[in-house]
């Protein structure tokens, strides 16, 4: 299904120099290849913010560990790595 696209003058120079300096074969590769980053941002955000809804249902539910414990446990496993001439 064709389709077109008004990128305005900006985007429009920038994608035909592209397509002139061989990057890209064709107006419409670039344009595939931005519709295909945006969805992989996508992807990416929408991971992220699952991950955040996650995160803030274990605090509401208090499945939590303070922030003074973790800090202690990391201090300690790398002193332990770093050896007793650290």
């Amino acid at each position: 299904m064709p389709s077109s696209a008004d990128l305005g003058t900006r985007l429009e120079s920038y994608v035909t120099s592209l397509v002139k300096e061989g990057r890209y074969r064709s107006r419409s590769e670039v344009l595939r290849e931005g519709v295909r980053l945006v969805e992989e941002r996508e992807k990416r955000l929408s991971l992220l913010d699952a991950a955040l809804a996650r995160g803030a249902a274990d605090a509401d539910a208090n499945r939590v560990t303070p922030a003074e414990d973790v800090r202690a446990r990391l201090i300690a496993k790398y002193e332990k790595l770093a050896g007793p001439d650290a």
